[in-house]
């Protein structure tokens, strides 16, 4: 049976002779050389245009022929001893911080790839001083100390610097892996945790051509490179969105993906071929292949494998086994891989006429990704590709120059340090002019060829001509001007008879704010395939869904008002059932004021806890790249959507939160709180001295009456708590307490003070408390300043101070999260909240479930009372039976 059988055949006779001369090649050439035939006719119908799909994976072979190789512009001499330089210093680095801290550090990453990273800076990698852009460089985390040491030898760096690798505390060390936060002058991506930053790549490059498109900026120069490892490729957040990029196009990517075949722990792919593998992902998503494994020695003895033994032995070897003959005496060799078929085998014929030192340099040395020509050939051919980004699959060995006892080794991920007498061995092989002298001392000395040298003069004039130094991260966008007062006063004035929610009230703000003429086009709606549950397609028609091919259909709501519409300037980047991507997308916005020089207000939506409890990994990177803008988790809380149940119902995302010391994190229950909020964190993020944060806002999906803002409460809005309503009703004299809630919890603490008051003679306060960590961490900031001798007293202690009666906190949030504030609460503290996982049911169930409907607060805050004494205890059980909240 066959697929195309349901197709007519206009002549089978034909197809039999093809199928007859196929057989007849298979049985006087062989296999091998069938294969070989089918692939030079499917070759040669790619290049003359049939539609034929492309094959996923091409023979075990460098993908540029050495005959096919440009001319080298650069003096190889010189660039192999600036190389031999950060080779050195980047493992005595680590080496010294080792034998002064025990601090760790990785040698073998960068020792694998320091040609990767040279042949790029001395050739490809653009800086920053032409555009302001240049070229976005993800480097891999592990190879950092070869970026320190060429910076280093740049003058960038000094040698105090570099002895304070891992040092961090003093305020001026070097951290471990690419940090913005931390070196905000040289890292411009946090590329650690890994899969993080081949994601992070391909929306980089997406938002590159977002800014072209509408007409920010000219990105049309600038290329993304990302160097990664192929264990790292094991990671879903890697592969995530290879079709995007696939799909788009992105012709503005490189991926160099380091084949070294280990991971921390032994090989890749231990028995199977990840080359292979990689190459198949990616041509199957649309990328650009380009595969340069072998050196010059080898490319000698392909020249000889008449009869393809050779490319066969290679293809059916694991990868594992291929690491091990990188370890082994060339008699070993001879055996097991020239021997596998045999004496008088083509392939033990090829072997046979190999000296030893031949057969060691084949399989301990001769890697593409060692030879900067086969670099250089591999690079010119992705930036030259249009069509389609691409992906270089690069073979090295890991360890490459550390000797034999870090070669190819397992363990080489965790050694730290090189002996006295493996520095020698690497001074030697290396051609260092490092005397013995200086190798005597217990710490292995840095090396550097002085200022005037040859090498340091080369490697300037090299960055000079590319646009300056890289990495490198610089901020010169100016401040934003502040948008018409207009947009936010519109939500002070409340919503009258109307019942709108929170989401609504801060999507109408969007919506205004985006009309701005300064500011308006700065603004980056990000969703992930939400965007009609939070009623956002108002902004469909007007600001458009972003597309770099426009809209090549009609939509099938094209006759209404509020049609879906894409368009090649679109400014809403709606990116599908993808949290990940979307948060890639928001980052790369975040950042633009660093990365382009062009500040862009991005806001990523999102549905209940998919934003931090999915992705929370990716606002630590966020956080470490300096990223600003506005996270808005919509259909919030754990008892406000209903019918959704466990998985989604979210009672813990600003406990996550919490802990990002980036976030500034709202729980508004007002539009007019929400109106205060974003107005400033517009001139925190945006302003004169704009803050490295970001905001995250919840919002509701509760229709209510949105009140208008009373007087003189925009700073306890933004600080974390103020009255909202004081009690009314009982006489001086009735039992009083303190109701706190936040969010649509406000609402239920309203309801609970007209029980306590009309039911049981009670007296409460309720005070809106928009932020509970900003409240903590205030809090947490006096503490520490009291240690240095200051009186500073907490925000939350001096506004309910004096409140009389006990404290009673209520959110739609699992308690943990009113608790952070307990501690500098003087009254009784007690919190309700709704701890444990959601449940499908209507509102008020789900809240009578949870134990924080308005009667539930009523007798919580009644049980508060009656431990003080002021009211009997028999009260509450009353309360309780009322109410139906016995059992």
């Amino acid at each position: 049976m066959s697929q195309l059988d349901q197709l007519p055949d206009k002549d089978p006779s034909e197809v039999a002779e093809w199928r007859e001369s196929l057989d007849s090649a298979t049985r006087f050439g062989g296999a091998n050389r069938t294969a070989y035939l089918l692939r030079r006719m499917a070759e040669h119908a790619e290049r003359t245009g049939l539609d034929l799909p492309p094959l996923l994976e091409t023979p075990y072979l460098n993908t540029i022929p050495t005959s096919a190789e440009p001319a080298y512009p650069g003096d190889e001499e010189l660039e192999a001893r600036i190389t031999a330089w950060n080779r050195w210093n980047a493992a005595a680095m680590v080496t010294r911080g080792n034998q002064r801290a025990g601090l760790g550090g990785h040698m073998a990453t960068f020792a694998s790839a320091a040609w990767l990273y040279e042949t790029g800076f001395q050739h490809f990698f653009r800086g920053k001083e032409a555009d302001g852009s240049g070229d976005q460089l993800y480097i891999q985390g592990h190879a950092s100390p070869g970026i320190y040491a060429r910076a280093f030898l740049e003058g960038r760096l000094t040698e105090g610097q570099l002895d304070r690798f891992r040092q961090e505390a003093g305020g001026d060390g070097l951290p471990s892996y690419p940090h913005p936060r931390r070196l905000p002058w040289l890292w411009e991506f946090p590329t650690v945790s890994m899969g993080l930053g081949p994601l992070s790549a391909i929306y980089q490059a997406r938002f590159n051509r977002y800014l072209e498109h509408r007409g920010i900026k000219d990105t049309s120069r600038s290329h993304v490179w990302a160097f990664l490892g192929d264990g790292e490729m094991d990671e879903p957040e890697s592969t995530a969105a290879l079709a995007l990029a696939g799909r788009e196009r992105l012709d503005n990517l490189t991926f160099v993906i380091n084949c070294n075949l280990q991971r921390l722990d032994g090989p890749v792919r231990p028995n199977f071929k990840i080359v292979q593998e990689l190459e198949a992902q990616f041509r199957a998503a649309g990328w650009n292949v380009v595969k340069s494994l072998w050196g010059t020695a080898w490319d000698k003895l392909f020249a000889r494998d008449t009869e393809g033994a050779l490319l066969k032995r290679l293809r059916e070897v694991p990868d594992a086994q291929f690491q091990t003959y990188a370890t082994v005496e060339p008699a070993y060799l001879r055996e097991h891989f020239f021997g596998a078929e045999g004496p008088g085998s083509p392939l033990h014929t090829l072997g046979a006429g190999l000296a030893d030192a031949e057969l060691l340099e084949l399989f301990r040395t001769s890697r593409a990704g060692h030879e900067p020509r086969k670099v250089y050939a591999a690079y010119r051919a992705a930036v030259e590709h249009r069509g389609a980004p691409t992906v270089i699959l690069v073979q090295t060995v890991k360890g490459y120059t550390l000797g034999p006892g870090f070669e190819s080794r397992n363990a080489n991920h965790q050694m730290k340090k090189l002996t006295g007498k493996e520095f020698r061995a690497m001074r030697d092989l290396l051609d260092l002019p490092i005397p013995d002298s200086a190798l005597d001392s217990e710490l292995v000395p840095y090396a550097h060829p002085g200022e005037n040298s040859p090498e340091v003069r080369y490697l300037r004039e090299r960055r000079a001509a590319l646009g300056g130094p890289a990495p490198a991260r610089k901020v010169v966008a100016k401040p934003l001007p502040e948008p018409s007062a207009k947009p936010f006063e519109a939500l002070h004035k409340g919503s009258g008879r109307q019942e709108i929610a929170t989401t609504m009230a801060f999507v109408r703000l969007v919506k205004d704010l985006m009309r701005d003429k300064e500011t308006g086009p700065r603004w980056v709606p990000v969703v992930p395939d939400e965007a009609r549950t939070f009623g956002m397609e108002s902004l469909f028609p007007s600001a458009g869904l972003y597309s770099p091919v426009g809209q090549n259909y009609d939509p099938v709501d094209r006759d209404q008002l509020l049609y879906y519409r894409e368009a090649k300037d679109g400014q809403i980047l709606n990116e599908g059932i993808t949290e990940a991507g979307s948060l890639a997308d928001f980052t790369a916005a975040a950042t633009s004021y660093a990365t382009h020089g062009e500040p862009m207000i991005p806001f990523y939506i999102f549905y209940s806890m998919f934003g931090w409890q999915r992705t929370a990994d990716q606002f630590w990177a966020l956080a470490d790249q300096l990223g600003r803008g506005f996270i808005v988790g919509a259909t919030a809380g754990r008892t406000t959507m209903t019918g959704e149940g466990l998985q989604h119902a979210d009672g813990h995302s600003h406990l996550i939160a919490s802990t990002n010391p980036a976030a500034v994190s709202y729980d508004p229950a007002f539009a007019y709180e929400i109106a205060v909020i974003v107005r400033e964190g517009l001139r925190r993020m945006y302003g004169p001295d704009a803050e490295n944060v970001f905001y995250y806002l919840t919002v509701y999906n509760e229709t209510k009456v949105q009140p208008a803002m009373p007087e003189g409460v925009e700073q306890g809005i933004l600080k974390g708590l103020y009255r909202f309503k004081e009690a009314a009703g009982p006489g001086a004299e009735a039992p009083r307490l303190q109701l706190l809630a936040s969010g649509t919890a406000v609402h239920w603490a309203l309801d609970a003070q007209r029980l306590l008051a009309d039911d049981w003679g009670v007296a409460s306060d309720v005070w809106s408390a928009p932020s509970w960590t900003e409240l903590r961490r205030d809090a947490l900031s006096c503490d520490a300043a009291r240690l240095k001798g200051e009186d500073r007293v907490p925000y939350v202690t001096q506004a309910l101070h004096g409140a009389p009666g006990p404290v009673l906190a209520v959110s739609d949030w699992m308690r943990a999260v009113p608790d952070q504030i307990a501690p500098w609460v003087e009254q009784d503290w007690t919190s309700i909240g709704t701890d444990g996982f959601g449940l499908s049911d209507t509102r008020e169930a789900a809240r009578r479930h949870f134990g924080v409907d308005p009667q539930s607060v009523t007798v919580a805050a009644l049980a508060a009372l009656a431990r003080r004494g002021e009211v009997k205890p028999e009260t509450v059980r009353e309360a309780a039976r009322r109410y139906g909240l016995e059992g």
